[in-house]
């Protein structure tokens, strides 16, 4: 990768806000170079989208997330491809990654409530082809998300806890 679309791609993973003039400014590179940078990396699909991060327990407290572990039984000459494309297409599903260790996929879903994401797993998600197990966890607080960090650690004000 050329150093100056890898220093590029820095800048904007860490705020893809900056105008191109910022940038520009940041590589020591003039602007059309910025752009024609951003452009090709955008058309060969190394960048793969802007969004912004959202503290959503800040706006409504109708949100939930989980993490769910899949084992998965992978398809002949397709491995585990074809599973996580008809994951990917559910609108519940906001990541979906192939791991190493003790499960095959981990899948991030977001609800409005716990239940909603539990009949999600229970109707959709665990009685799909080649699945052959699940375990969700809920996401009970975020303090950082994708390098953002969403909220300071107070204090635990309960006092001592002895026996």
């Amino acid at each position: 990768m050329d150093r100056k679309l890898g220093k590029l791609l820095k800048i904007l993973e860490e705020d893809a806000r900056y105008s191109h003039s910022d940038i520009s400014s940041m590589l020591g590179e003039n602007e059309e170079k910025v752009s024609e940078l951003i452009k090709q990396a955008e058309k060969e699909k190394i960048i793969c989208g802007y969004k912004a991060i959202v503290d959503w327990d800040k706006v409504s407290d109708v949100h939930v997330t989980a993490l769910i572990e899949l084992k998965v039984i992978p398809q002949k000459n397709l491995g585990f491809e074809e599973i996580a494309e008809r994951i990917m297409q559910m609108d519940e599903v906001e990541s979906v990654y192939l791991m190493s260790g003790g499960y095959d996929l981990s899948v991030t879903v977001k609800g409005r409530s716990f239940k909603e994401v539990a009949l999600f797993v229970a109707k959709r998600l665990a009685v799909m082809d080649n699945i052959e197990s699940t375990a969700t966890h809920f996401v009970l607080r975020r303090y950082k998300e994708i390098g953002v960090k969403l909220m300071e650690c107070e204090n635990d004000d309960r006092g001592p806890y002895s026996f």
